[in-house]
């Protein structure tokens, strides 16, 4: 059965889209069955894989699936990955969602008739703590969590850990903290430097924080270019650090 990955934190501009489509081609090339899901309604996650949100009716994204029962469209075969696109029209879903029977195990029942196919399905959560957030935490067997090398990064970080907190109380007990990715880190600035030593000092005792991703331009370039970066640009140092989170994932982690 699938390992489902949340990647999550309610900040935005933090790299969790990046990090999702990355690893998921880390994944991929350690022979990995994997599937991404985009859960954000900015949709951000759908163009990086090369296609165009507007182009997707209700019924072929995450929204027909989590309101009206239909089964998960999938593109498949992007760089080895399939995924489950997303648009603006998912932002009615949290209202939507209120009123909803059974609204928590929405997207695991969603993911349960297609669990046995992959080996890990990782989950682009929106920059919220919101209902979308929320189901897909419920729906998860892990919480990844991308933290920016800044130290206004750890504001909002007590109401992310009581959220897990809180999902993991009641909704679903066996989710655990895969760890914390520092995010667009440069290694010669002085305040980047202090904020990758305290979030290794806070946040190890709440789950593994692994080795910064570096700041890179090549980032938003294959983006554009709707490519990993281990394609696009295969000798920058942050692939490395991709291929570190995939391993440990695959080892059972």
């Amino acid at each position: 059965m699938a390992t489902a990955i949340a990647i999550f934190n309610q900040a935005g501009g933090v790299g969790k889209t990046t990090l999702t489509m990355n690893l998921g081609y880390a994944l991929t090339v350690q022979k990995k069955r994997v599937l991404l899901v985009d859960v954000d309604p900015q949709a951000s996650l759908t163009f990086f894989m090369g296609a165009e949100p507007s182009d997707f009716k209700q019924n072929k994204t995450l929204y027909g699936s989590l309101l009206y029962d239909e089964p998960l469209y999938r593109v498949v075969g992007v760089h080895g990955m399939d995924f489950v696109p997303s648009n603006i029209g998912l932002s009615g879903a949290e209202l939507e969602l209120v009123n909803a029977d059974m609204r928590d195990i929405r997207l695991r029942e969603a993911l349960l008739p297609i669990d046995k196919e992959y080996d890990f399905i990782l989950l682009d959560c929106p920059p919220s703590l919101g209902l979308l957030s929320y189901v897909s935490l419920v729906a998860a067997n892990l919480v990844l969590v991308p933290i920016h090398t800044h130290f206004k990064a750890f504001c909002g970080t007590e109401f992310l850990l009581q959220t897990i907190a809180r999902v993991r109380g009641r909704a679903n007990k066996s989710l655990r903290i895969a760890g914390f990715v520092p995010t667009m880190f440069a290694a010669t600035a002085t305040q980047d430097k202090r904020a990758l030593a305290a979030i290794s000092e806070q946040m190890s005792p709440y789950g593994k924080v692994f080795s910064p991703i570096p700041r890179a331009t090549a980032f938003a370039d294959a983006a554009e270019q709707h490519q990993p970066l281990a394609i696009y640009q295969p000798r920058q140092a942050a692939c490395e650090v991709f291929i570190e989170i995939a391993t440990y994932l695959e080892k059972g982690n």
